[in-house]
């Protein structure tokens, strides 16, 4: 193993921030508790010598926070460069939200050498998408397609993004639309902090740490699946998981077109894991419910649902269009008495008349991941306690459905 790359000194920790690739050096920008946003550089080829520019913070913490002369908060930095300067934003909340409560702020600030940082305003206008409580913790600002995204971290809301246009003479991002990678509170077993990178085609490689469900001592957390997100049509995401999870499958199992008949669960007898990936393809039209449980044990002590709702969403104006809603529901998923339960993850999406519901699903032991139709993402932490809890099981509930393909591999470790 390699020894630590960066080491508080003189901050008292190392917390969240972000690099950026120049042709002959490396500039990592981070928070520093106790004194404030640092810049290190290193053009080592392995990353592991590091300077500390000007040896103390170069975005100090203020005295008394947010004052007249120093509007702004010191948190969590990303950085970017445009034309021969540097900007960084800094995310965290301010009382200017209705009846004087929280809202999400990013402090955007400019450096022509790394050192000296000038502050410039608010970076992002129109914000009328995010919940008064937001913050806006651990920011990631790339371009999207022909527009740009903002990634970040909500504590009360977990991770999310808002997509817009990048006024580049003002220096200010005006949001248009939004969405959500958690859809519900950050903790326990929520989509926390992302971290993210342009892919160089138009898309974002993004990445999030997760919140555990049951206490430990220290930083317990685990990494989603690395996903790339493109821009589709009307400013909605393309979520799908990125690199080359292919070459971890191995024991190919596939069931051709069956029907699910109303109200009776079909036990896949012979399907069977907690290190899988599922493809499952569902002609759900006129049924008011599927039901799929994974994780499950052969007496369904334990099991943890996955559920789909036709058209039981809100309507949506601008598409006019009704969603649909796809739900993880962890309430039986263990029989532990130290588990702290979530309450159901729904996301919605919506659906062409005639589109099939499309799930990619990845369990990896003490978490589910779930890509919908490549327009959702999904994903929650769960914690079976019985050896046997592997199964995986089908229900349509009121009206026959017909499983239309349905393909799973084991997944091999990366280890």
């Amino acid at each position: 193993d390699l020894p630590y790359a960066i080491y508080p000194n003189p901050e008292e920790h190392c917390y969240s921030g972000s690099t950026l690739v120049e042709d002959d050096r490396v500039i990592a920008m981070y928070f520093g508790t106790k004194k404030g946003n640092m810049v290190a550089i290193s053009d080592d080829p392995l990353l592991l010598n590091w300077e500390k520019l000007t040896g103390k913070a170069v975005i100090p913490i203020t005295e008394s926070n947010v004052t007249e002369s120093r509007p702004y908060w010191v948190y969590d930095p990303c950085i970017w460069k445009k034309g021969d300067s540097y900007y960084s934003l800094s995310g965290v909340h301010l009382r200017e939200g209705p009846a004087n409560k929280h809202i999400r702020i990013n402090f955007l600030f400019k450096s022509r050498d790394l050192k000296n940082w000038k502050y410039l305003h608010p970076f992002v206008e129109d914000d009328r998408f995010t919940m008064v409580g937001d913050d806006g913790a651990c920011p990631y600002f790339w371009p999207i397609g022909d527009k740009h995204i903002l990634l970040f971290f909500s504590h009360m809301s977990g991770g999310q993004y808002l997509i817009g246009d990048y006024d580049k003479k003002r220096d200010k991002f005006i949001a248009t639309s939004n969405g959500t990678f958690n859809y519900g509170p950050s903790a326990p077993c929520g989509v926390h902090a992302p971290s993210a990178c342009p892919d160089g085609k138009g898309g974002v490689i993004t990445i999030f740490n997760m919140n555990a469900g049951r206490r430990s001592k220290g930083w317990n957390q685990i990494m989603t699946l690395p996903m790339r997100l493109t821009l589709a049509d009307n400013e909605q995401l393309k979520i799908e998981p990125a690199g080359k999870t292919e070459v971890l499958r191995y024991n190919h199992q596939h069931l051709d077109e069956f029907t699910l008949p109303a109200n009776n669960e079909i036990v896949l007898r012979n399907i069977r894991g907690d290190a899988k990936e599922i493809i499952v393809e569902i002609n759900a039209k006129n049924t008011p419910m599927i039901e799929m449980n994974v994780l499950r044990s052969p007496d369904k002590q334990e099991y943890t649902r996955i559920l789909f709702f036709r058209n039981r969403g809100h309507w949506n104006g601008q598409l006019k269009k009704m969603e649909s809603l796809v739900s993880i529901d962890t309430s039986r998923s263990s029989l532990l008495s130290d588990l702290r339960n979530r309450p159901a993850e729904t996301a919605p999406v919506i659906l062409d008349e005639d589109e099939n519901l499309k799930l990619r699903i990845f369990i990896d032991k003490s978490v589910v991941e779930i890509f919908v139709n490549e327009k959702k993402y999904l994903a929650t932490r769960v914690y079976p306690s019985l050896k046997e809890s592997l199964g995986i099981s089908f229900m349509a509930r009121g009206e026959d459905s017909v499983i239309k393909s349905f393909d799973a591999w084991d997944m091999k470790s990366i280890w």
